[in-house]
């Protein structure tokens, strides 16, 4: 971990501490069906274990993203817009990186090893590039879903097996039951175990390795997700993503 905070007289800025998980989820709660399913989180038992786990976590270590932008996926993708589902693992855990996106960075910061290969694989698939900062997909319909909506600094992993897990089941399960068809994309062995949510014959599931250096190799690139994902909307009856926008 980096240094810096470790030591024992740094304070965690007051804009970046959590104090309740609540708070956080009044702004998702206020639209659609987003605020019945967080209102069904918020009666289980793992949500007040990950409420008492976050107001530590960032009380007491840098964590990311910003606690305004833990849930922000939601706040830019309502519920009836949903068209495409990428599934992430969990936030960037660098300095200045995560901005509450699957995948996504803010403009201006170096691009992380995974996002480089999504937009060469993005180029090489539809030609043209486009920026790190994934919100206009967000806008567009695309939600940009981590399995782990936060991280401790400079430690991967750090909060899985928190409570998170159980919001995203719920997302996904209502999104099967609710919705018009969507196409769910699964990067990775974490993510396609996640399947077994979805029901394939009324939605559409794109499946290859996972974007990182370590497995882009072994199936990703090549694997056409962007073209895959338009064929898939298509055939749903649905308007295509414009990925380069």
């Amino acid at each position: 971990m980096n240094l810096l905070f470790d030591n024992s007289d740094f304070e965690v800025p007051k804009s970046l501490i959590i104090t309740s998980l609540n708070v956080l989820c009044d702004d998702v709660e206020s639209q659609d069906e987003w605020g019945e399913l967080f209102s069904d989180f918020a009666r289980k038992q793992e949500f007040i274990e990950l409420n008492q786990f976050l107001i530590s976590e960032y009380s007491a270590h840098l964590c990311f993203p910003k606690p305004n932008q833990i849930f922000r996926a939601f706040n830019l993708t309502p519920f009836k817009d949903v068209k495409v589902v990428v599934i992430g693992q969990d936030p960037y855990h660098g300095v200045g990186q995560a901005d509450g996106l699957a995948f996504s960075v803010p403009k201006g910061v170096k691009t992380p090893p995974s996002l480089r290969n999504i937009l060469k694989e993005l180029e090489d698939d539809i030609g043209g590039k486009r920026s790190t900062d994934l919100s206009s997909l967000a806008r567009e319909g695309v939600l940009l879903l981590n399995t782990s909506l936060s991280v401790r600094n400079s430690e991967a992993g750090s909060h899985r097996g928190k409570g998170w897990e159980v919001l995203i089941e719920l997302t996904l399960q209502n999104l099967n039951s609710h919705s018009s068809g969507i196409c769910f994309v699964l990067w990775g062995k974490d993510a396609a175990k996640l399947e077994d949510l979805i029901n394939t014959t009324k939605h559409r599931v794109i499946k290859s390795a996972h974007p990182s250096p370590l497995s882009a190799y072994r199936g990703f690139f090549g694997s056409k997700p962007f073209s895959n994902v338009n064929n898939a909307l298509r055939e749903l009856g649905r308007d295509e993503i414009n990925w380069l926008m």
